[in-house]
């Protein structure tokens, strides 16, 4: 794994700072484009999310995975970054996508039972034409939640 995250940091995938022993990144492709993912799959991992962050490099972004499908959702409260979340289901499909203001208490709710949600900077995934229906690869790679 820290080979793997050193590759990232030389490719300029993920910046050399948001590094720690702590922290899972998982290589994720969506249309083939190749996302460095930091994975939230703990309670305070996922409470925690993009909060009292600067700034997101291109194309990184942070998976939350959740203890089972459900209808999920997901807020700004001090996340300072404007943010679009893609939520994908068990077979890795996205259901939808929404885009979130920063610092912001408005509900953004999963169309369908998700077991993830990608966030990623705002507009990333409509850049790509990436809509509801593609494909995520890599989501085995993520670790189980707790």
């Amino acid at each position: 794994m820290r080979w793997f995250v050193i590759q990232l940091i030389v490719l300029g995938l993920l910046p050399a700072g948001a590094y720690s022993s702590e922290v899972n990144v998982i290589p994720l492709t969506i249309s083939g484009y190749e996302i460095a993912a930091e994975v939230a799959h703990t309670q305070l991992s996922r409470s925690q999310g993009l909060m009292y962050r600067e700034s997101l490099e291109e194309n990184t972004g942070m998976l939350f995975v959740f203890p089972g499908s459900g209808y999920y959702s997901m807020w700004m409260k001090n996340t300072y970054i404007p943010l679009s979340v893609a939520f994908i289901d068990v077979r890795g499909v996205i259901l939808n996508i929404a885009e979130m203001q920063p610092e912001t208490l408005t509900s953004h709710d999963a169309a369908g039972m998700a077991k993830y949600a990608l966030e990623m900077n705002k507009g990333w995934f409509a850049v790509r034409k990436i809509t509801a229906g593609t494909q995520v690869t890599g989501l085995e790679r993520a670790p189980a939640a707790d």
